[in-house]
């Protein structure tokens, strides 16, 4: 890393985090910088806007104690860069990719752009490897596939850091657990969540094959914008170099996007929709679209983003958006939270646009799709009928439709409502066939008959059974 002698003296104005400086239009976009005031501090930033008139500098700390007249900037490095090496599985850093364990500096195998590199479309491989979270309604109706982006839809005060946690714990390529790796990035977290995460990955083992990326609430903005392009830079350095499965954790994207909002509006910058920025899309889209498989490459990048939807509107902005480019969403359901179920993942307003890719015979099991199918709709037929009782009362319903009022209640309890059980995909469909057996056979329209003469009558053992938290 080589420090340029040239300085840029002349700081036209500060405006929140941001730094203008005149006469600096031979600064790069992205570009690292130092800035230092009268005292000989220090402070680090990196120019996001460069014109024939001034450089837009983002300082990485609060800018109080800047001074016009004082204040220079020197260049750091050319791009934001992060150093990388197989040794930063176990280990915990900051936003900026600083330890935070308390252990030495990464001894850097190499400096990557935190940037990334535009993935070849022609090079991408089609996702059809089915990753078990240990999750039965995520595993069988919502699945994940190596490769894909699938976020969480969640809102305030529901459990989505718990069921980050969880996913980060339980989930596995089978057949390639040796070489599956976690990194995991959080935004905006107060202190009491950072000591969740914290305590939660040393407690289970999970931080052995992870790696922890933990922005705080009180860390400046600018930071929180670096941290998911840490993270990602890391999952692309252990998947491409080290053929590591990697799964890709972001929480909260809502923090995130607001820290987007909040430098958009000290530039000055003309608002989008609910004052976000207008090129907050391809913003987004700079992180989602680095997952993928790339042909001839033994690794991958997987992605969860999590995202906390303001006022549960799914029609907000940072939902909306992330939905045009990620491939379904799984919706964590306020009601189901309120009953105790856990984790409320609502099946019905959630999808998986790549799930028929990894599932069926010779990935999971022949009957995942139908059985997938079933649950779906007998659920859904159950909510309607849960409806209909509120007005008519349940002895206005037929023995069938009561069959299914109940059915609705058991896939809440035991299949939904599993609690912090890590299930198997075999686990989970013995589940699901459990309760599909109450129903009549007249009934499972959605099933073949094989699958029903070597399933049905299935029994679910006890300890399926009261599995909320």
């Amino acid at each position: 890393m080589t420090l340029l002698q040239k300085e840029y003296n002349d700081v036209a104005y500060i405006s929140g985090p941001l730094l203008f400086v005149n006469a600096a239009s031979d600064l790069a976009y992205g570009a690292i910088v130092n800035i230092k005031d009268a005292t000989g501090k220090l402070r680090g930033g990196q120019v996001i806007s460069v014109t024939d008139q001034n450089a837009v500098i983002q300082v990485f700390e609060e800018t109080r104690g800047l001074d016009l007249a004082t204040a220079s900037v020197s260049l750091v490095e050319d791009v934001a860069r992060l150093g990388v090496s197989k040794e930063m599985i176990g280990r915990r850093f900051d936003g900026l990719g600083r330890p935070i364990d308390g252990l030495p500096e990464v001894i850097a195998e190499k400096r990557l752009s935190i940037n990334g590199q535009a993935m070849n479309p022609a090079a991408r491989a089609k996702p059809e490897e089915f990753i078990q979270t240990g999750i039965s309604t995520i595993d069988v109706n919502t699945s994940l596939i190596r490769g894909q982006k699938l976020p969480i839809f969640s809102g305030s005060g529901l459990p989505h850091n718990e069921l980050a946690a969880q996913i980060a714990r339980q989930a596995k390529v089978p057949g390639h657990e040796g070489d599956f790796a976690v990194v995991f990035a959080a935004m905006g977290l107060t202190q009491r969540e950072v000591s969740f995460f914290t305590q939660e990955f040393e407690r289970t083992g999970a931080l052995a094959r992870s790696v922890l990326f933990l922005n705080k609430a009180d860390d400046p903005a600018v930071e929180r914008l670096l941290t998911p392009r840490m993270a990602l830079t890391t999952a692309e350095y252990l998947a491409f170099e080290h053929g590591y499965h990697v799964l890709v954790i972001l929480t909260d994207l809502t923090n995130y996007c607001e820290a987007l909002r909040e430098i958009g509006g000290a530039r000055e910058e003309i608002p989008g929709r609910r004052g976000f920025p207008g090129y907050m899309y391809t913003d987004l889209a700079s992180l989602y679209e680095r997952a993928g498989v790339v042909q001839g490459k033994p690794g991958s990048v997987t992605q969860i983003p999590i995202l906390s939807m303001p006022d549960d509107d799914i029609t907000h902005p940072i939902p909306d958006l992330t939905g045009y480019i990620t491939e379904g969403q799984i919706v964590v359901d306020r009601a189901l939270n309120a009953k105790g179920v856990f984790p409320p993942i609502n099946p019905l307003p959630s999808l998986s646009r790549l799930q028929g890719n990894g599932i069926g015979k010779g990935k999971t099991r022949a009957d995942h799709k139908n059985v997938s199918d079933q649950l779906f709709a007998a659920y859904a037929n159950g909510l309607d009928l849960r409806k209909l009782v509120a007005i008519t009362g349940e002895d206005a319903l037929s023995e069938t439709d009561k069959l299914f009022l109940r059915f609705a209640d058991d896939f809440e309890n035991y299949f939904i409502g599993q609690g912090n059980q890590d299930r198997s995909i075999d686990d989970s469909l013995t589940v699901a066939w459990g309760i599909l057996s109450k129903l009549p056979q007249s009934q499972l329209t959605r099933l073949g008959k094989d699958s029903i003469d070597k399933y049905y009558g299935t029994k679910m053992d006890e300890m399926w059974k009261g599995n909320r938290m």
